[in-house]
């Protein structure tokens, strides 16, 4: 990918929604993905998808997702390949992308992790982040964005496209760093 600016950069801000952490034996419920291109967020272009599979046992507590709405989803495969056609040609965003890429299996793709450029950002100011600093709601709220309910997917990608653009205010023209995961 050639070299842009923070300006330039084609993002899709990508959540997942899961029935653990582990994907050895953890399962994807739900996928969503926004693009932000040109400093805009693309809601008309934005998508969610829930994700066929078996129980979703105690992890509905935390996304709200039963297992009548997943019997009703998509197979993982399709989910995947939806996530991938979106990604054609952008770099994903996400904050702490590890747990997208593995959750999707994703490789060799240019990422964007907003967790990293948050913890990059407190360490530059001389505040190194303790307990719960770098998730997505703590980070937002130092930046003055508004609170969103979490753990919804669709919510929390918008979420982290709107802390992506604030993180980068006023530094549009600077090089982009992307990782390639």
């Amino acid at each position: 990918m050639p070299r842009r600016s923070i300006g330039e950069l084609r993002l899709v801000a990508v959540d997942v929604e899961t029935t653990g952490l582990d994907p050895r034996r953890d399962r994807l419920v739900e996928v969503a993905w926004v693009p932000v291109e040109d400093r805009e967020i693309r809601l008309g272009e934005a998508g969610r998808l829930i994700v066929r599979g078996g129980e979703v046992g105690q992890s509905a507590t935390v996304h709200g997702i039963g297992d009548d709405a997943v019997a009703g989803g998509v197979e993982p495969v399709a989910a995947r390949r939806a996530v991938t056609e979106a990604l054609d040609g952008r770099v994903l965003l996400a904050h702490f992308a590890p747990m997208e890429l593995r959750f999707l299996r994703l490789r060799g793709v240019p990422v964007v992790d907003t967790m990293d450029l948050e913890r990059t950002g407190m360490e530059r100011r001389g505040t190194y982040p303790r307990g719960e600093d770098l998730r997505l709601p703590r980070a937002r709220a130092r930046h003055g964005l508004p609170a969103y309910r979490n753990h919804g997917a669709l919510t929390d990608a918008l979420a982290c496209a709107e802390l992506f653009l604030a993180q980068t205010a006023g530094r549009e023209d600077r090089p982009a760093r992307t990782l390639v995961r």
